[in-house]
């Protein structure tokens, strides 16, 4: 399956669909998520690109006594940064577009993650930091490599009440009060995985 998969949507050069098909999911709390699979053809190719040209960065936080390494690698496009590829940049501008009035305002940054295999991980957050622990605002976020489940659950803890695996060019936009009423995390497997890297559009100040 893996092989069929890989060559249904790893061909060509990458090119983005249109966002007609994009399906709104209210959550509760003035919450929501907007997915459509698929919006980045050609995504395997981008993603064997960006994992190999990306400057990746390994970080580490301080836990309590210890300091341990963040379980993915990550790269950051501060507003007016070139982006890594052309099409991210289309992706960008496309999203801008479309949410425009429903946003007010554009999404200028891009933070990338890469999840090497089963073992790197997120653990449960909203971006809360900046604005999007006080306002409304949309995180979207273009998903490619092997299909990992983004998990959400209403901020407070508690078992997962949404799953969305996204890889592949699969695109999720999370909007309304989503960053300061739900957590979403993507949680560690044992299953034999290979690379995805999350691409995340974000307004300004909002972290």
């Amino acid at each position: 399956m893996h092989h069929q998969q890989a060559s249904l949507f790893g061909t060509g050069a990458p090119a983005l669909g249109t966002l007609d098909g994009l399906r709104r999911t209210e959550l509760g709390r003035g919450a929501w998520i907007d997915t459509l699979p698929g919006w980045l053809s050609g995504a395997d190719a981008l993603f064997d690109r960006l994992a190999a040209e990306v400057p990746w960065r390994a970080e580490e936080r301080r836990m309590y006594d210890n300091v341990v390494a963040v379980p993915r690698l990550l790269a950051h496009y501060a507003p007016g940064a070139a982006l890594p590829d052309p099409v991210l940049t289309e992706a960008r501008a496309r999203l801008c577009a479309h949410y425009a009035a429903e946003l007010g305002e554009p999404f200028v940054s891009a933070g990338l993650c890469y999840y090497r295999d089963g073992r790197d991980s997120v653990a449960w957050h909203g971006d809360r930091i900046g604005r999007g622990g006080a306002q409304d605002t949309m995180v979207a976020i273009v998903s490619l490599g092997e299909p990992r489940p983004l998990l959400l659950r209403p901020r407070g803890g508690g078992p997962a009440t949404v799953r969305t695996p996204l890889g592949h060019g699969d695109l999720i936009v999370m909007g309304g009060s989503c960053q300061r009423t739900w957590d979403h995390a993507v949680p560690k497997t044992r299953a034999d995985v290979g690379g995805r890297i999350s691409v995340q559009f974000r307004p300004r100040g909002v972290a």
